[in-house]
């Protein structure tokens, strides 16, 4: 069994409840191979999290920001509380460390992992709340997520791909970028999308991705970085 004691040094945390915090790194695929274990799965911490995590960076934002409206505000927000930086915070506070997986599960990396450790971050962030209170899990929020805040504004990370390549095709050119599926192949739970970013028939860019969205998303950040605009 890993020592969790580790783990509440580095969140500089003391559990009442310790089998709070070791649920929240309890994988369905764990218990699929060690069904006696005395504690269930972490996806209702993950759920409870989910809304905290909402609830505190919305909190933090209406204070923080009175004078900015809701738009722009949901906008930040999403773009703090995407599996991509959750999976990257998880990562830095060594969670793979404390992960109970599958043999099966051990060896998915990737997307997979990112996923899992995102989906982790927010079982953890159950976890403190139930076990610490409002304002514990608030400052574990703000000390490693809401930190990353002044940089997605800056860099306009709250824009998606697509978002900013419109703006600027809109602005250079005067022209709405379209979309077409160049290749499709794969059966219906494995498919792979090539997609074509086009100013009028301009083909500008190619992406990929297992969905339409993830392939536009793609081609969109393709063609940021071609810079082939006036």
């Amino acid at each position: 069994m890993k020592d969790f004691s580790i783990l509440e040094k580095k969140l500089k945390l003391k559990f009442k409840n310790q089998d709070l915090l070791i649920q929240a790194f309890i994988h369905r695929s764990y218990l699929n191979e060690n069904p006696k274990f005395h504690l269930f799965h972490n996806e209702r911490l993950e759920f409870l999290g989910d809304a905290v995590l909402e609830l505190v960076v919305t909190d933090y934002l209406y204070q923080k920001y009175p004078e900015k409206p809701e738009g722009e505000m949901t906008n930040w927000r999403a773009a703090l509380v995407n599996s991509k930086i959750l999976g990257r915070i998880a990562e830095a506070l060594e969670f793979n460390d404390f992960l109970l997986l599958s043999k099966g599960e051990k060896k998915e990396l990737g997307k997979a992992r990112q996923y899992i450790l995102a989906n982790t971050f927010e079982s953890v962030t159950g976890a403190i709340y139930l076990d610490q209170g409002y304002k514990v899990v608030y400052d574990f929020i703000k000390k490693n997520l809401l930190k990353e805040l002044p940089h997605i504004i800056s860099a306009q990370l709250y824009k998606d791909a697509k978002s900013l390549f419109q703006e600027e095709a809109q602005e250079k050119e005067g022209i709405t970028p379209t979309y077409k599926a160049l290749e499709e192949w794969g059966p219906d739970h494995a498919k792979h999308f090539i997609i074509g970013v086009y100013l009028n028939d301009r083909l500008i860019a190619k992406g990929e991705g297992s969905s339409k969205q993830e392939g536009e998303d793609s081609a969109a950040k393709n063609a940021l970085e071609l810079k082939k605009l006036k």
